[in-house]
């Protein structure tokens, strides 16, 4: 038996953080398109990791829980990458909330009720989550602590509070955050972490969607006037969850970590600020 690694979305980044961690494990790779899970299996594979591909659909939780069913046949279950998830130009908001939301409030249940002792785990939310208004006090702790089942029925989630497809990914990402601070708190009793990463603009081939769609010249904006300057590499991304997910970030559990160039301080402060 061998610890395992269980990775929720067969896309660049949650691979690249699965090839700096899964090292010795056992990876069992989740999405809901087993032919891209087969995929990144392949790719791995044949680079020495040892990766098992599934048919897993976010949205639902006994997907989820067949997901975490098979991962155990192998042993304990030692880290989560929860990179799964739809944007705002893939999906209507219906489904959005279901799988960014729902979906990722419900993994972070089930593989907490399993994790491992000293066991770890990253979920990937996104700057946007930090580009609207604050919430009330009382709906962050409705995003943090409502259980799962009830999340979308929340007043907050309903279509006429909901402006766009942006805005529900928004909600989406600030309720991840919230979550896995609440998640943290359980997980610590089992002797286990839990962390988020915020990515900006990162290069993927859902991004190079994006800068290709209908908002690409948004986007192209955005990593023009930040910082930085450029958009990011998935590689980068996982050098964060590397801090996150070893010996060296043992402090650290139920943060996010914010990692966009600087876009989020140039929209407040910077020639990103929204003109009035």
């Amino acid at each position: 038996m061998k610890d395992v690694m269980i990775l929720t979305g067969a896309g660049q980044i949650g691979m690249a953080i699965a090839r700096r961690m899964g090292f010795g494990k056992k990876i069992v790779v989740g999405d809901k398109s087993l032919k891209n899970a087969e995929t990144i299996a392949k790719i791995m594979n044949e680079a020495g990791f040892d990766v098992t591909p599934v048919e897993m659909d976010l949205s639902s939780r006994e997907s989820i829980k067949n997901l975490i069913s098979e991962a155990l046949k192998y042993g304990e279950i030692s880290m989560l990458v929860n990179a799964a998830g739809v944007s705002p130009s893939q999906a209507p908001v219906e489904s959005i909330l279901k799988v960014d939301l729902y979906g990722t409030a419900v993994l972070l249940e089930e593989v907490g009720k399993v994790i491992k002792e000293g066991g770890v785990g990253v979920t990937i939310s996104s700057q946007s989550g930090h580009r609207m208004p604050a919430l009330t006090a009382e709906q962050d702790e409705l995003l943090a602590t409502t259980p799962a089942e009830e999340l979308l029925s929340l007043e907050m989630l309903q279509p006429e509070n909901i402006r766009d497809t942006l805005h529900a990914y928004q909600m989406a990402k600030r309720c991840n955050e919230k979550r896995v601070m609440a998640e943290a708190v359980k997980w610590g009793e089992r002797g286990a972490r839990l962390n988020d990463i915020a990515p900006g603009i990162i290069v993927t081939p859902l991004a190079l969607d994006e800068f290709n769609g209908p908002r690409g010249d948004f986007y192209k904006n955005m990593f023009a006037k930040c910082p930085a300057g450029r958009p990011g590499t998935a590689d980068e991304v996982a050098n964060v969850a590397e801090l996150l997910m070893s010996p060296a970030g043992a402090f650290i559990t139920g943060s996010t970590v914010l990692i966009d160039g600087g876009a989020t301080a140039s929209y407040y402060y910077g020639p990103l600020k929204p003109q009035e």
